[in-house]
């Protein structure tokens, strides 16, 4: 089994042809709108450029000088001439000489991507052009062994392919069974009830009593009672000792005063919009953007107040009900935006913070939001919510249990993530035993 040195323009010869944008228009014909990284070319019907472009004729091979080493390249098995952009590159090919599929497969090998280091100053840092491609000298083996070497690849393909369907698959089922375990929690269906426990109903007095004496002493505004819940808007009975109520007869719901771009500093507190708020609720690295200076912060929190630990921080504009727990830190955040939940001693606002994941909350949103020109969650809408509240021990019960069933699906993740890496690692493996000339 030899293995002869040649250049690759010893079996494909570029169609070299630039057409201006005005012929390119008139020849109506189709265009390549791109080549996937399986190979697949997507066409355009007669479209206008205003750039130059290629011609390429059925059989010719078609190169991405951007995507290339993803697999952007394919054989066009057109019957009719079709367009492509210069970012593209048409070839005629000797079949006798280059098996394409083998080609393919060293194309988006490591060993392609080292002959790229060792013959062109610096490899290619934006895109492959012929005049540097068709030059590259590579070892070739004769055409019987590239065809037997392209169908063991692709068999190894095909077989990761399988494995990547199914990991697909599994991530969905995961995301499922989140959901599913969420509903339970607020359904009262993910831990048993204890007889031994306050029931809701006590639990609600004494949250009435708490919010009167707030009022009494200033610290929050006395609103206007919410409508009672009709039994229409009741979607499943809970268990003995829960309640349902709204939420903002529980919580109190506020937002942040007004910062103006003007009160933007380059450093200082954080101030945290709902981007910053979605990172944080993934265990993010925040990256902030935006600060408000320290003079301005103490003048809000000595007036208006800051968020506190244990402050529950909603966004509820664009990626609605991403949540965070105040941490400590200062920190201010914008209004309409964010909304913040008080903390409340007689609450676990962790199991607040399950209810808003859970689809009995997102059913609730899309039917309040839906049909609006601005899909935002307003604070009376957040009040409005029908919540079903627990005993407070067994929030806690709920809130340990799901806790740990999700640390369960996060393992379950970080399996699927490394069986991902397995199947990469494997088929570099394989390209690199195959294109090892012996």
């Amino acid at each position: 089994m030899s293995w002869k040195e040649v250049t690759i323009g010893s079996f494909l010869k570029e169609r070299p042809d630039k057409i201006k944008p005005d012929q390119a228009n008139s020849l109506g014909l189709k265009r390549i709108e791109k080549i996937d990284f399986s190979g697949n070319i997507y066409l355009l019907e007669n479209t206008s450029t205003k750039t130059n472009m290629i011609i390429v004729k059925p059989g010719d091979l078609v190169i991405s000088g951007i995507n290339v080493a993803k697999g952007a390249l394919a054989v066009y098995e057109g019957t009719e001439d079709v367009l492509a952009t210069i970012h593209y590159s048409s070839y005629e090919f000797d079949k006798s000489i280059i098996d394409i599929e083998y080609l393919k497969w060293f194309l988006t090998s490591n060993k392609f991507m080292n002959v790229l280091k060792e013959q062109v100053g610096g490899g290619i840092k934006t895109e492959l052009k012929p005049k540097k491609f068709l030059p590259l000298k590579i070892k070739l083996p004769d055409i019987n062994l590239q065809t037997e070497i392209a169908k063991r690849i692709n068999n190894v393909s095909n077989e990761i392919e399988l494995l990547k369907v199914t990991n697909e698959k599994n991530y969905e089922l995961i995301s499922k069974l989140r959901q599913a375990i969420l509903q339970e929690a607020v359904q009262g269906k993910l831990v048993p009830q204890d007889p031994n426990d306050e029931p809701a109903n006590v639990l609600l007095e004494k949250i009435k009593e708490e919010k009167e004496r707030l009022i009494k002493k200033g610290k929050i505004n006395k609103e206007k009672p919410l409508p009672p819940i009709t039994g229409d808007e009741i979607p499943y009975e809970l268990p003995k000792g829960w309640e349902w109520v709204r939420l903002g007869c529980i919580v109190n719901v506020k937002s942040s005063k007004r910062i103006y771009e003007s009160d933007y500093k380059a450093s200082g507190i954080p101030f945290f919009r709902s981007k910053e708020i979605g990172e944080l609720s993934q265990g993010k690295n925040i990256s902030s953007e935006y600060y408000i200076s320290i003079d301005k912060y103490k003048e809000i929190k000595d007036k208006y107040g800051t968020p506190l630990k244990g402050d529950l921080l909603l966004t509820s504009v664009g990626s609605i009900g991403n949540t965070w727990i105040s941490d400590g830190r200062e920190f201010y955040y914008k209004d309409g935006n964010v909304t913040q939940i008080d903390n409340n001693k007689f609450l676990d606002m962790k199991y607040i913070q399950n209810f808003i994941k859970s689809p009995l909350f997102f059913k609730q949103v899309n039917s309040s939001v839906s049909g609006t020109a601005y899909n935002a969650l307003t604070i009376i809408k957040i009040k409005n919510l029908i919540f079903p509240l627990p005993p407070l021990n067994e929030q806690k019960r709920i809130v340990e249990k799901v806790d740990h069933l999700m640390d369960l699906c996060d393992k379950l993740e970080k399996n699927i993530e490394e069986s991902k890496k397995d199947s990469e690692l494997l088929m570099q493996s394989v390209l690199h035993e195959a294109f090892n000339e012996v």
